[in-house]
């Protein structure tokens, strides 16, 4: 486990300028030690380039949208979908490399006559300009739409060659929003390359209370250039959980209103000024009420997270 770091301290320049962005306002300021309550909703970002906001909380689909279409299999994944949007989220992330994951989730918004309300992404992940252009193509179709709201370069893949297809879809109105998406920190360094080099609406990447590498760089400098930030794997790829299920829970959870530590993790997350939505993927209806709860009510401030990290047991 990581101790405390210089990343996590260059949060005080992030703190004046993204207050204003955290739901309910006080949430990472803090005015009591543990950040205050805010309203009973989703507290929402913006995404810097628009304005728009999104809940700090939405949906993956990596894994448990790969399924069937048999009532059986399909059914939780209704339920996960009905239980997001009827408690304020919005955003589902897919991506061709989830095996059906894409056509899953465009059945199950159909169904629920919910495109206008939710905010759909995926990603180009292949090699070539027209084969780039036949997988988002096909990305379309499975999702039932005709425009997305958020295309992403997945793992910087041909990123240069996907990049004009991407601005050229954007200006046809074909996409509303471009990014670049990775979850290794060993491609950090060219992350932060095209952040620097490229302008971009988004950047997905992983984060998480064990996971902290992106606090040194790539937040600060997705604040800096005004890119909103989708954080995949917020509870360490799963391994996390597993190690932390049965201990006790801290005793900041009752301040932040956790009782789970998939709360206590999602929380450490949306908590960074920086991080506009977690996408932490489920195929249970329970886990996903879980999860659209960590992003309401209190959120931990500087302090707090310091103390998080430095205190996770082991």
């Amino acid at each position: 486990m990581r101790t405390e770091r210089d990343g996590l301290t260059r949060m005080g320049f992030l703190g004046g300028a993204l207050a204003a962005s955290l739901g309910g306002g006080a949430a990472a300021q803090g005015a009591q030690r543990h950040g205050t309550p805010a309203d009973a909703g989703l507290h929402r970002r913006p995404i810097p380039a628009s304005g728009e906001t999104l809940p700090a909380i939405g949906l993956g689909t990596w894994r448990g949208f790969d399924v069937g279409a048999s009532p059986a299999e399909r059914a939780p994944l209704r339920e996960v979908v009905a239980t997001l949007l009827a408690r304020g989220g919005r955003v589902i992330d897919s991506s061709p490399m989830y095996g059906r994951a894409e056509g899953v989730t465009g059945d199950l918004v159909a169904e629920a006559g919910a495109r206008e309300t939710t905010f759909l992404a995926t990603k180009v992940w292949t090699s070539g300009r027209e084969a780039g252009i036949a997988q988002m193509r096909r990305s379309l179709r499975l999702l039932r739409t005709e425009r997305l709201d958020l295309m992403q370069i997945h793992n910087l893949l041909d990123w240069r060659t996907h990049l004009p297809t991407l601005r050229a879809w954007k200006e046809e109105g074909r996409i509303r929003y471009i990014g670049i998406s990775h979850y290794t920190e060993s491609a950090y360094d060219a992350v932060e390359a095209v952040l620097r080099a490229e302008r971009l609406d988004v950047l997905q990447i992983n984060y998480a209370l064990d996971d902290r590498a992106a606090e040194d760089r790539l937040l600060p400098l997705a604040a800096e250039k005004g890119v909103a930030v989708l954080v995949n794997r917020p509870f360490g790829g799963g391994g996390l959980l597993r190690r932390l299920a049965g201990k006790p829970l801290p005793d900041y959870a009752a301040d932040l209103g956790c009782g789970s530590w998939a709360e206590i993790l999602l929380k450490f997350v949306v908590g960074h000024p920086a991080v506009t939505c977690a996408i932490p993927g489920t195929a249970d209806p329970g886990h996903m009420a879980a999860n659209l709860r960590a992003g309401t009510g209190a959120l931990p401030d500087e302090a707090l997270r310091r103390r998080m990290a430095a205190t996770l047991p082991a």
